[in-house]
């Protein structure tokens, strides 16, 4: 028995609190984890909230992320006492997550922690910062380099954003961060942004081809924002998107990519190949600024998850939001 967020649903009526759970028996190649800490993403509130059909299954334990300790292993890669952390793979949706004191995962689904990166600071950087790594090995895999010209992020004071601002910043890019919130300006700054782009610049009607500001974008937001971007880099630039805040739309045009050679780079943090993660795990260790990490952190008990969930759909949430469940663990 464990203490968790559990999600129910009967009928139309979803309901959502602090439960006393039972989890189901290892299974083989199954890992039982003590969890340390978890987090609050855009889509647990999502989950949390009912505002769009993430649970596939009834009951579910959200959170897509944890980080913690083997307490027992029937996979042949973990034993006791190992630090592991978990993003995505349907966990939340499909299998129960993370917002628990214990969780029973699929050892492929882990990652042994790299050294140096302890079970709070996998969290401050959960699948949020996990995300944006991958989106910024996509621009350097496409010839994105800091000569090549400035780079903007979207979405730039929320998880995804913020990471990727400190990441591109640490490499020498110089980074526009686009928000709507203008009085983030300083936290922005402090990542490293160079300048800050008001979203409004950036929602209007798309023209097939706008002016060349960019030569690398990692996008959150989807839609008028992101077909704006599109039609804004320079020759032979790439887009990392990642994500649908605004909108799955994508109201573009051909012409940035036949007249200009651009690239649209999809990054998906959920399925992503357990060698990629691997890499971008131990890229995090060695290039995120564990100091501006914890400029981004917010602390919320798991009994106060449910009350802050909805703050992402007013877009009142601002960095990361870690979930300290047990964290004498480390």
């Amino acid at each position: 028995m464990t203490q968790a967020i559990l999600i129910e649903k009967t009928g139309e009526t979803q309901t959502v609190g602090l439960k006393e759970i039972e989890l189901p028996p290892l299974a083989e190649g199954d890992v039982a984890v003590d969890v340390a800490f978890s987090t609050l993403n855009y889509k647990d509130a999502l989950a949390i909230t009912g505002a769009a059909p993430v649970v596939r299954t009834f009951p579910m334990v959200p959170g897509i992320d944890c980080s913690g300790i083997v307490r027992e292993s029937r996979h042949p890669d973990f034993t006791e006492g190992d630090r592991v952390v978990l993003n995505g793979w349907g966990v939340g949706e499909k299998h129960w997550g993370g917002l628990a004191g214990r969780a029973h995962l699929k050892g492929d689904w882990l990652v042994k922690l790299p050294a140096g990166v302890s079970l709070r600071q996998a969290m401050a950087i959960g699948t949020a910062g996990y995300t944006a790594m991958l989106c910024v090995m996509a621009l350097e895999a496409n010839g994105v380099t800091p000569d090549r010209g400035e780079v903007v992020v979207t979405g730039a004071t929320g998880g995804v954003g913020s990471v990727a601002t400190a990441l591109l910043a640490a490499k020498g890019f110089t980074v526009a961060a686009v928000t709507g919130r203008p009085e983030e300006e300083a936290y922005l700054k402090s990542l490293g942004a160079a300048s800050i782009v008001p979203r409004e610049e950036l929602t209007g009607k798309p023209r097939p081809l706008g002016k060349e500001r960019w030569a690398g974008a990692v996008d959150v937001v989807g839609g008028e924002v992101l077909a704006n971007v599109i039609s804004m880099m320079t020759y032979r630039g790439t887009v990392a998107a990642c994500g649908l805040a605004g909108s799955m739309n994508l109201p573009s045009s051909v012409a940035p990519f036949i007249l200009r050679g651009v690239t649209l780079a999809g990054v998906d943090s959920v399925m992503c190949p357990r060698e990629d993660r691997i890499a971008a795990w131990e890229r995090l260790a060695s290039d995120l600024d564990m100091g501006k990490l914890e400029e981004m952190v917010t602390e919320v008990a798991l009994e106060d998850v449910v009350s802050v969930a909805p703050k992402f759909l007013e877009g009142k949430v601002k960095g990361r939001i870690v979930v300290p469940v047990a964290p004498d663990l480390g």
